[in-house]
Formats: C-alpha cells, structure tokens, sequence
C-alpha cells in the first residue's frame, strides 16, 4: 500500500486525489470512445440506442472519437493540476475544464436537444458541478499568492 501511496498527488486535503481520480476515469471514457459506440450512444441519442432507420442517430464514429479525444485532454489538465495543485494556471485550467464540460452538457441538453436527463447525462453533470463548487471553496486553501 505504501508504494501506491508514493504515486498519490502528496498535497494536502482531498481535492488533488479526486482530480486525479478524474483523470483517471476520463482515461478510461476516452478509450471506450474509441473502441465503441455504446456509451457515447447512451449519452447524446435521445432515442433507444438502437433507433430504426428513420431516427437520425446523433453519434457517428468521428463525434464519439472527437468526443474520446476532447475527454482525454481534460484528463491531462486534470492529472497535472492534482500534482501541481499549488500552482494558479493548473488550477484555472482545471476548474476550466469543468466549466466547459458543464456547458457542453447542458447545451446539448437544453439546447440542441441531442441528450436527455438520465444516468449517462447525470454522471458528467454531477461531476462538473461538484468539481467547480469545491474547487472555487478550496481555491484559497491550495493557492497561495
């Protein structure tokens, strides 16, 4: 236990375990982009994942691979601030990151209707909001001027 210990981000609190933790599960969302359509299906098909041919299908192999390519970006930003948490810039782009995640999601949720409330909505939703919230609270507990 002590050796996995040692690759743990080392700073204090939380907050950098649960960045990368994350990052980790975006790692894993980004190779499932790439492998098959069947979870980007589940979230951005408002339809049954296998509509008939009359529904347009929202998800193609490029969107999903986009989509697995954009997610593994954020996993790195994510990686690097929770070893680097101390530091502003890794900090913002962070916090940036699930800025605008939250905004992709609920867009496409409430604007361009391509996903509907549900366990595969709720899941980056949940994630976003509740990593803004305690990054904001916790800003001047790891960022020092």
């Amino acid at each position: 236990m002590n050796a996995l210990q040692a690759y743990l981000p080392q700073a204090e609190g939380f907050l950098p375990k649960w960045l990368l933790f994350i990052s980790v599960v975006s790692f894993g969302n980004s190779i499932s982009c790439y492998t098959t359509l069947h979870f980007t299906s589940r979230l951005y098909n408002p339809t049954p994942i296998d509509p008939p041919p009359t529904v347009p299908k929202h998800v193609t192999a490029l969107s999903s691979r986009t989509l697995g390519t954009w997610t593994f970006l954020t996993a790195i930003v994510r990686l690097y601030a929770a070893y680097n948490i101390n530091d502003s810039a890794f900090y913002q782009l962070a916090m940036w990151t699930y800025g605008v995640a939250w905004v992709h999601f609920m867009s496409e949720w409430w604007v361009f209707g391509t996903t509907r409330m549900g366990a595969p909505l709720a899941s980056p939703i949940i994630v976003s909001n509740l990593s803004l919230v305690w990054m904001t609270l916790q800003w001047s507990f790891y960022v020092k001027p």
